[in-house]
């Protein structure tokens, strides 16, 4: 059966401790004029709400340090979901706007590989890569970042590649799932590939 193509970034699983991740996030502020979407790595960018108690952050760019995942989006910093609009998928490039992120250093996500001229193979699995990033789905609100399925090295990039994600309808080949951490991760210090 062939794996399903259906992207939407990263997803967190779990944490390193072998614990079901259980939903916890912190929330920040984002006011860059690039569209920010459910899934995306994103990295702190130098500012703050106008309290200056939400740091800032913007979609994360491919190589260095990410700060966490977005999970969703609010106009206002105390709730998790904005009242007059469920439906808010993503954050519009025009827009300011308080979001939900995963930062914890210790979660594994799941995140599809990319495949653009090669798949990955077992010999990459404990290897380090990058993220790609594209433009997310505005009808879905889900993210483009996948994982890069042509850089694996031992040396520093953003994820470490830990397993093939375990489920049924998941296997080696292209739209192959994998369960990474944040290797280059801004409240830790990076660690190198096997």
């Amino acid at each position: 059966m062939a794996n399903v193509t259906n992207g939407g970034g990263f997803r967190p699983v779990r944490y390193l401790n072998g614990a079901p991740w259980n939903g916890k996030t912190r929330m920040y502020y984002t006011s860059d004029a690039v569209a920010l979407f459910k899934g995306d790595a994103v990295v702190s960018d130098g500012t703050a709400d106008s309290t200056g108690k939400y740091a800032g952050v913007k979609q994360a760019p491919v190589g260095g340090n990410l700060r966490g995942v977005v999970m969703g989006f609010s106009d206002q910093p105390y709730a998790a979901f904005d009242a007059s609009d469920l439906y808010r998928n993503y954050k519009l490039a025009t827009e300011d706007l308080y979001c939900i992120v995963v930062d914890d250093p210790d979660v594994i996500f799941e995140i599809e590989e990319d495949n653009d001229s090669s798949d990955l193979t077992i010999t990459e699995i404990g290897l380090n890569t990058d993220i790609v990033v594209g433009t997310g789905d505005t009808a879905s609100g889900k993210s483009a970042n996948k994982l890069d399925s042509d850089g694996t090295t031992t040396g520093a990039a953003q994820l470490r590649i830990l397993a093939v994600s375990n489920k049924e309808d998941n296997a080696l080949g292209t739209a192959c799932k994998f369960d990474v951490l944040i290797n280059e991760h801004e409240l830790r210090a990076v660690a190198g590939g096997v």
